[in-house]
């Protein structure tokens, strides 16, 4: 049984009179009704779940809190979901997670429903949707060991920009200031989590940030946002299939870095050589990884340099290792794009392969084209998240609204300067003696490649001195590896371990000569 409380709180009905009502109501004309949600509102509900064999009772609290000016006026409002469990003697010394999923512009509804989340998806073991949609219970879920809560940025979800005391809406370009870019997201959302860690009490808990894709670059900038401008310390960040995150590896280094991920998608489609085709994924990937970085790479660096039986011979072995043909290397210069290759390597067998997971397959209109004509794995999680979050968040959380959610939000132009994300993280790190990373990717990632996840960990701390608390761990999946049955276990013991071992254990927070 779930039993549902809810409450709206005075600022909630002062800002619906702010909406809704005229400056006069005996003189204004009678306004239409808006599908707007109450600015500052929660609903919470009572469940049960047995996690790693052991049931433990916990609380889902699902609402929208306000997003301040700075006088203090609400300018939008975040939608979340936040799980706590209930039988814990020292909420104190219990972690908490902050989730976020990236795009920018998307909810934060795939790692919520799919991954770390006391709920996921109805699927098969590989990952592909099952009809008729549904929800059960994640027996793995990190909910035994820490609470979580999923925010939804501006746009996103149920989360909106909201009018002015005049019920007018800030022009484009005054949100995109505010709300709709690297550094403006970062800094609104820090804010935003200084009031939601007072409201819940949670200032001495352990602290941990978790970002999905482009989420992997907010919670980057987070970490040191968090630190210098709100004085709140994490014990950790986890960045799950991580983008750039503001590190330069344009050039030879973007496009050598590709291979190892081209060798993982064929070797899985079973189109690579015989002599690499049965052996294990785990063991043909370091040779691909070293011939990437000691031969592949320089040889791309030479460009035009590059002529002859050398380039021949170079094109030959990129042929080897990626599935593709060599003429097919020749003709897009020893440097075949991503795009490309998702439409060439299965060519002749009339499919493409997933952009975000190469697993998928899809089906274009012609065989010809350099690129696929749409993703096939992002239709397939499309037309079964979207139907899981509406109900599960409305008949089975107790939120309802008429209001749209918005798997992914108008946010775009999206300012991309000055992104040093990477950068601030080590400073975040070096100011934190507590403060460890874990990176989590897919072998079969197109769009944020494990290799180039490797460069993210070998480049974010050149110095060295902080390589014992940067972690990789990579898995037999795409993008969103959790999809998988056997990574939707592995990957959340891997965070279930990460959070035990960067525990301070009563530990002071400081640095020894050695």
């Amino acid at each position: 049984m779930r039993k549902k409380f809810a409450f709206i709180t005075s600022l909630s009905v002062f800002a619906w009179l702010l909406v809704l009502a005229p400056a006069n109501a005996q003189e204004a004309p009678p306004q239409p009704h808006k599908r707007m949600l109450p600015v500052d509102t929660e609903v919470i509900t009572k469940h049960g779940i047995k996690i790693n064999g052991e049931k433990i009772s916990y609380t889902a609290s699902v609402g929208t809190q306000p997003v301040w000016d700075e006088e203090g006026s609400p300018i939008a409002s975040l939608f979340y979901t936040y799980y706590e469990r209930q039988d814990v003697d020292k909420r104190e010394a219990r972690p908490i997670v902050y989730s976020f999923n990236g795009g920018p512009g998307s909810a934060s509804v795939w790692m919520h429903i799919a991954y770390t989340g006391p709920k996921v998806l109805n699927l098969s073991d590989e990952g592909y949707p099952i009809q008729p949609y549904g929800m059960q219970d994640n027996p793995y879920s990190i909910l035994d060991v820490a609470d979580i809560v999923f925010i939804n940025p501006v746009n996103t979800g149920y989360s909106r920009v909201l009018p002015n005391k005049d019920g007018e809406m800030p022009s484009r370009d005054n949100q995109k200031q505010r709300f709709f870019g690297v550094n403006a997201d970062i800094k609104y959302l820090a804010e935003w989590m200084n009031t939601f860690t007072s409201r819940k009490n949670r200032w001495q808990s352990p602290k941990y940030l978790i970002g999905e894709s482009y989420g992997t670059t907010r919670v980057s900038g987070l970490a040191l946002e968090l630190q210098n401008n709100q004085w709140m310390y994490l014990n950790g960040v986890i960045l799950v299939s991580p983008t750039d995150i503001g590190l330069d590896r344009d050039g030879p280094v973007k496009q050598a870095n590709r291979l190892p991920y081209f060798a993982a998608a064929a070797w899985y489609h079973g189109v690579l050589p015989q002599e690499l085709q049965r052996k294990d994924l785990e063991e043909i990937l370091p040779e691909v990884e070293a011939f990437a970085l000691d031969q592949y790479l320089p040889a791309l660096a030479k460009g035009a340099m590059l002529t002859g039986d050398a380039r021949d011979k170079m094109a030959e072995r990129i042929a080897h290792f990626s599935g593709l043909s060599i003429q097919a290397v020749l003709d897009n210069n020893l440097a075949p794009s991503t795009s490309f290759f998702w439409k060439e390597l299965l060519r002749e067998q009339n499919r493409t392969i997933g952009r975000l997971d190469s697993r998928y397959l899809g089906i274009d209109g012609k065989r010809s084209g350099d690129r696929p004509d749409y993703n096939a794995e992002l239709t397939s999680w499309l037309h079964s998240f979207t139907p899981a979050i509406n109900y599960y968040l409305r008949e089975e959380l107790n939120f309802v609204t008429d209001l749209k959610y918005n798997m992914f939000g108008p946010v775009h132009p999206w300012d991309r300067s000055d992104n040093n994300t990477g950068k601030h993280l080590r400073q975040a790190m070096a100011q934190n003696p507590y403060l460890n990373v874990l990176i989590q990717s897919g072998y079969f990632d197109g769009a944020t490649n494990y290799f180039d996840a490797k460069y993210n960990m070998w480049h974010v701390d050149p110095s060295t001195q902080m390589s014992d608390r940067i972690d990789f761990k990579a898995y037999r999946s795409g993008h969103m590896m959790y999809l998988r049955r056997a990574d939707l276990e592995n990957a959340n013991n891997d965070i279930r371990k990460f959070i035990s071992k960067s525990d301070s254990k009563g530990q002071p927070a400081q640095y020894k000569l050695k």
